[in-house]
């Protein structure tokens, strides 16, 4: 999935909280059967994005 977003968005800051493994899971750290971990940050940032941006409302018509 690709979602492109105007400008006006690319200083807007949200926040999500993640634990330390997830956190180390996405700059590239390798856990022992951990991929769930992140798999997890990933989704807890997608779902911070769909709370905070209307994203339907960003694409062009």
């Amino acid at each position: 999935m690709t979602t492109q977003f105007a400008p006006h968005h690319s200083d807007e800051k949200i926040s999500v909280e993640l634990t330390r493994e997830e956190a180390l899971a996405l700059t590239g750290v390798r856990f022992h059967n951990g991929h769930n971990i992140e798999i997890d940050a990933r989704k807890k940032i997608r779902n911070a994005f769909e709370k905070t941006f209307d994203i339907a409302a960003d694409r062009p018509e």
